[in-house]
């Protein structure tokens, strides 16, 4: 690494040299990055990096960028978590980091964390964004998830395209981790046996244990839950229980609830506390990230937190998440353009775990849309999806107000495709004239609604979601309804001066009534309407009895009030280094006919065992015996597998027996034993990286 200063200048100093000192292993990861940068044309444009959470994929970037630094390359780096997946604004974070030019004398590294949330853009970063870099450049991409098979199907990629799995850190680094952040060498066996060398799981014990020699004398051994399978979950729990005060505790819960965390927003919510003091004690904490828009926990530690503070003081809770609220509502309010559509996500994330509005979000395609301005040729299509699901009437009143200003038609793309999968269509009926509104039976139905119980005064605002369609789905959850559900939100938080507010575009009001009346939004059977013989529901809120303030507090509530916690789910997947998952191999082979002993077995929770069927020791025992199998295929050599066959399916008395049982002096026999585990741990190893 580069020569550290003489002397921190300045946070981010600090927070890079405690990086280093916490950093081990990786070397090979390192030097790939490295070599490449020492050549005029790398011999790869796409470093994949991929992983589990926690596996230390964002801790790994940063290192990077520090090797890009001393080659003489600027790195660029972006996180996904921070943007929307579409091609304009991924565009725009890059060029305002200039991540799109190569500038004098300097090469460019791009780097985008957390992959796996463009995966809606895939094929656009593939077939046109990473093409039209400058060839000089590297990027790095880090996710959770593998590139999909068409990397592969390209023969162009399959020659610039590096892949990375990375894996817990073997026995070795992991006692460098635990020295490195100063915990003693007598817990070091304990430590690395049930974390598995699962870096956040490492880090975390690191924490607990110097807050625990910080409180106490140092030679009084941690109460360390080690025994537990969720090490991670209980490690975070113990780490609660001895954080420095109640203040230092409320900055951790404020973390783990909101999307990101600033100063700005500590100060809003701990009316009492030091924000700066906080915000740079959550800066060093190992499970604590930090982004372009401030400081986010790891996955897990969110749900922990979270869920904990939930359980435990129902009331702080309720008060927390609606201090957290205020601040982002404020936020939306006075932002415009992109900006404020960040912000909108802030906001909708709070509502993350609520029961029952998430059953309305078709959650699987989440991202894969974003709404778009109208173009000339989205006409037809959109007249044409009309038509097809609600009939010819219907479309000529879509095309009318295509023509007419106070309509807000919003056609809704994936990346990549022109041709629009949905469409919204809001009316500003304070804007439109009589003669337009008397022209729909929908909007006249809403308007004479709104005259009878409340008119407008002037200036007030009376809007209408007037049209609504998925192409495929129709009107049911789909990508087109995420999106139009994040911009109604977005429209709600800036609009001002908001009257009455309706929705009148689903033919099947049954099935959405629960949604929109748990937002508060009452039914209007009287201003329900027919159009080609079809009848459409209307929903209605005025926002003059109820504001929007007040009908934040009141979503607030009932958000708090409902059970909104995720279940545990069964045990994740564990993930094992090679030389872990080679030594689990073997002690799982010595116990093949052992349920007692099969049942410990680390590689119960690995992927390979997982995707085979229910983790119980009868699947593992049938994967080592297929793994065994595969092996006697071999027709050219025989031996390991009868060396084996022998020793673990159908084991004799003693090792000794079974080579006089194959006729082979001893050490033979120990040989071709040797040599058949290795390829069974070969066997599986190929399985548990890339899958069956």
């Amino acid at each position: 690494m580069a020569g550290e200063r003489s002397g921190p200048a300045t946070l981010a100093d600090r927070l890079r040299q405690a990086r280093r000192r916490r950093f081990v292993g990786r070397a090979e990861e390192l030097e790939l990055l490295r070599s490449a940068l020492a050549c005029d044309e790398p011999p790869f444009g796409v470093l994949f990096v991929h992983g589990p959470g926690g596996v230390g994929k964002s801790t790994l970037l940063t290192m990077l960028a520090e090797v890009a630094e001393e080659a003489g390359a600027r790195p660029v780096r972006l996180d996904a978590r921070t943007l929307e997946p579409t091609p304009p604004a991924f565009l725009a974070a890059v060029r305002a980091l200039g991540g799109d030019r190569e500038r004098e004398g300097a090469r460019t590294v791009l780097m985008v964390d957390t992959c796996e949330l463009l995966a809606p853009l895939e094929e656009w970063l593939r077939e046109e964004f990473l093409p039209s870099l400058p060839a000089t450049t590297l990027v790095v991409l880090a996710g959770r998830h593998p590139p999909s098979p068409h990397w592969r199907a390209d023969p162009g990629w399959r020659e610039l395209l590096r892949v990375v799995a990375l894996r817990n850190l073997p026995p070795r680094d992991g006692q460098a981790l635990l020295s490195a952040a100063g915990v003693p060498r007598r817990l070091h066996r304990r430590v690395l046996a049930a974390t598995h060398g699962h870096p956040l799981a490492l880090s975390l014990v690191a924490d607990v244990i110097a807050q625990h020699l910080a409180r106490r004398r140092e030679t009084a051994e941690p109460p360390l839950p080690l025994g537990d399978p969720h090490v991670v979950r209980v490690l975070l729990e113990n780490f609660i229980d001895t954080v420095p005060s109640r203040l230092h505790r409320r900055a951790l819960e404020v973390c783990a609830h909101a999307r990101f965390t600033t100063e700005e927003l500590l100060r809003a919510v701990l009316e009492d506390g030091d924000a700066h003091e906080l915000f740079e004690w959550l800066c060093g904490l190992s499970f604590i990230e930090t982004g372009v828009h401030g400081l986010f926990p790891h996955d897990v530690a969110r749900d922990v937190l979270d869920t904990e503070l939930r359980w435990r003081d129902p009331a702080s809770y309720h008060d927390l998440h609606r201090r957290i609220r205020g601040h982002i509502v404020a936020q939306v309010q006075r932002s415009t353009g992109l900006e404020q559509q960040r912000r909108t996500a802030d906001f909708v994330f709070l509502h993350r775990a609520n029961p029952v509005v998430s059953r309305f979000w078709d959650w699987e395609t989440f991202g894969l849309a974003h709404a778009d301005e109208l173009r000339p040729k989205d006409r037809d299509p959109l007249l044409a999806m009309t038509e097809l699901h609600q009939g010819p009437e219907q479309a000529e009143l879509l095309a009318f107000w295509m023509d007419r200003p106070a309509a807000r038609i919003l056609p809704i793309r994936t990346a990549g495709e022109e041709e629009p999968i949905g469409y919204a269509g809001m009316l500003a009926l304070h804007e439109a004239g009589e003669p337009d509104i008397a022209a729909d039976p929908g909007a006249r139905a809403v308007w004479q609604y709104a005259l009878r119980n409340g008119a407008p005064r002037p200036g007030e605002q009376v809007w209408v979601a007037r049209f609504f369609m998925d192409r495929e789905h129709y009107q049911r959850p789909s990508p087109s309804q995420n999106v139009v559900t994040t911009r109604h939100i977005q429209h709600l938080l800036s609009s001002k001066a908001l009257a009455w507010d309706f929705i009148a575009g689903y033919e099947d009001a049954d099935f959405w009534e629960p949604l929109l009346r748990h937002i508060d939004y009452h039914r209007v059977h009287e201003a329900s309407y027919e159009v080609g013989g079809r009848r459409y529901g209307v929903f209605a809120h005025d926002f003059r009895r109820l504001g929007v303030e007040e009908w934040l507090d009141l979503m607030s509530d009932r958000e708090i009030g409902a059970e909104a916690a995720p279940p545990t789910g069964p045990a994740p997947e564990l993930v094992l280094s090679r030389p872990d998952f080679a030594e689990a191999v073997r002690a799982a082979l010595r116990d093949l006919h052992r349920d007692d002993r099969l049942a410990g077995s680390p590689l119960l929770r690995s992927r390979v065992v997982r995707e085979r069927g229910e983790p119980v020791p009868d699947t593992l025992r049938a994967l080592l015996c297929e793994a065994a199998q595969a092996l006697g295929a071999d027709v050219r050599d025989d031996r390991p597998y009868r060396a084996i066959d022998r020793t673990y399916l159908r084991p004799a008395a003693t090792q000794e027996r079974a080579a006089e049982i194959l006729g082979l002096p001893f050490s033979t026999y120990r040989r071709h034993l040797a040599r058949g585990v290795e390829r069974i741990v070969d066997w599986l190893w190929t399985r548990e990286l890339q899958g069956s």
